[in-house]
């Protein structure tokens, strides 16, 4: 429909003819609707009782996960208020990797709340900065509760990487895999004064199918994809001295065009030997310093593979600029774009240079690196798609560690901060007069969602665990949670439930965000061509 206002001379058409608009209580309750039923899609795969999502693309390819970022951002969402939630587990991924289906299950349960004052004519700039003030006392509560680790204490830091894995597939495997996680973070954490800090850019993650999920292992250096490239170089380098080339071992065509007039046979012979005594050179260079492991950017000419392979050098060409610098890292080698610039100095070193068969590939691996700063985790299991939710899981592991190194403070999971804020904030509500009291009220309500939904999802009785929860918490015991793989209440603190503060906070400013925007918008205007059909 188009916008007609009504003006002294008769209408004005002020949108075009196909425009859609909804406007004020109309369009909040839509946008609430959309936000909530995406919610609600992510609701059932909350705590380690959740279930998991069967994601089928256009073009048939499956996906199978309970990691609420992977579904919200592998369905094709339309409606632009839904759109709003998608992002906001997109950035708790971002930001700290895990605690993506809490914030959309706390964004939507926010909503839920706020419509039923909406219906009691409480205005949405009242129940946003009761949400606000809400949001602001919760994150003090928080900072209260944590307790403070020490960032390289690696107890600690594989019961959270243990915890992170509780929800997932591999639930089975978490033991030995965070022990994987916290031995590769803390491989290439680098410290300055006090503080830690960890580029995850530094773990190479490579998936083969084959095996089980134990055997996924860490290398101590970096996986090549790749294989040696000439049949006659030795498979296994012990003491490996590495050079890193990212030129090409092989005569360089000419910019333009160009021809050489050859009158005699022997100028012709001269001009292949001129070019084989070129490529020889090069070849004696990586020699004489020394190197018995070349690794190659570009190209590697087949007469540069014969003397290579003659000198007994491993070769390997075409690696990506990516795994370059991550073997700089982990060899302590330089990338040289010159070979004449090239000397000992610049060479990496490890222990072991082999060709493996992984699978049905061959590959190559640099292993036993001295202090890398840069490593390779290698994940294995029965299949792609067991493979891929294991990297997800690893993915969620490695960044909650990272969280901890980075902001050493935890609490305990399963629902118990955020039963104990809620009961906080429902007293606190107190000392607010008016209608912004209901707010903060309806805020501590929300909270209680995220443990009422893992008792769901676990198939407890919600109504008597709640009453239980609650009651074991005003008795002082504040870390009193959902323990869901014995489906009863118990001190999460003691069972080695935990999780960083950084990521409880994240959910808290993350979920609050949106769901004030949401309720900020009493008009929708969607023109014609623009996603606007979600808003029916």
């Amino acid at each position: 429909m188009a916008s007609i206002q009504q003006g002294p001379n008769g209408p004005v058409l002020v949108l075009k003819e196909s425009a859609l608009q909804q406007k004020g209580k109309d369009a909040q309750q839509n946008n609430i609707s959309a936000a909530k039923l995406v919610a609600e899609l992510v609701k059932s795969s909350l705590g380690p009782r959740g279930l998991d999502k069967m994601l089928v693309d256009s073009l048939g390819d499956v996906t199978i996960t309970n990691d609420g970022a992977t579904i919200l951002k592998e369905i094709d969402v339309q409606h632009p208020a839904a759109k709003m939630i998608v992002e906001i587990s997109k950035t708790v991924d971002n930001e700290v990797g895990d605690g993506t289906t809490s914030s959309v299950v706390f964004a939507g349960a926010l909503l839920a709340r706020a419509e039923d004052l909406l219906k009691k004519d409480v205005h949405s700039s009242t129940i946003v900065d009761g949400f606000q003030a809400a949001a602001d006392k919760t994150l003090e509560i928080y900072s209260a509760l944590a307790k403070k680790v020490l960032p390289d204490d690696k107890d600690s830091l594989k019961k959270i990487a243990t915890t992170s894995m509780q929800s997932k597939l591999i639930s089975e495997d978490s033991g030995i895999l965070s022990k994987i996680v916290v031995d590769a973070i803390l491989s290439i954490a680098t410290k300055k004064g006090d503080e830690y800090s960890v580029d995850l850019e530094n773990i190479k993650v490579e998936k083969k199918s084959g095996g089980s999920i134990q055997d996924t292992q860490v290398i101590q250096g970096i996986v090549l994809d790749k294989e040696i490239v000439h049949s006659g170089m030795p498979t296994k380098i012990e003491n490996a001295h590495i050079a890193l080339i990212n030129s090409a071992l092989e005569i360089e065509k000419t910019e333009m065009s160009s021809e050489i007039r050859i009158t005699d046979p022997t100028q012709m012979q001269m001009f292949l030997e001129e070019e084989n005594r070129m490529i020889k050179s090069m070849v004696d260079k990586l020699h004489d310093i020394g190197a018995n492991v070349l690794i190659c950017q570009k190209g590697i000419d087949d007469i540069a593979q014969h003397y290579l392979a003659k000198y007994g050098i491993m070769a390997v060409r075409r690696v990506k600029e990516s795994d370059m610098i991550k073997l700089s890292k982990a060899t302590g080698g330089r990338v040289i774009s010159n070979l004449d610039d090239l000397s000992e100095n610049d060479l990496g070193s490890a222990k072991l240079a082999h060709q493996k068969k992984v699978e049905s590939d061959k590959w190559v691996f640099i292993e036993g690196c001295k202090h890398p700063q840069s490593v390779t985790m290698l994940i294995r299991g029965g299949s792609q798609r067991v493979i891929d939710e294991v990297d997800r899981s690893i993915h969620d592991a490695l960044m909650v560690v990272k969280d901890v190194i980075q902001k050493p403070e935890i609490v305990a999971g399963g629902g118990a901060p955020e039963a104990y804020a809620a009961s906080l904030l429902k007293d606190w509500a107190d000392n607010f007069d008016g209608k912004e009291q209901l707010a903060i009220k309806k805020y501590a309500e929300a909270l209680e969602v995220i443990p009422l939904t893992i008792a769901e999802n676990a198939g407890m009785d919600p109504i008597d665990t709640m009453a239980n929860l609650r009651a074991k918490q005003n008795q002082g015991r504040k870390w009193t949670g959902i323990d869901a793989r014995n489906t009863q209440i118990a001190d999460m603190m003691a069972i080695n439930v935990i999780e960083p503060i950084a990521v409880k906070e994240q959910i808290i400013k993350s979920a609050t965000e949106a769901a004030c925007m949401i309720l900020r918008i009493d008009d929708v205007i969607a023109t014609s061509g623009a996603p606007g059909g979600g808003m029916h």
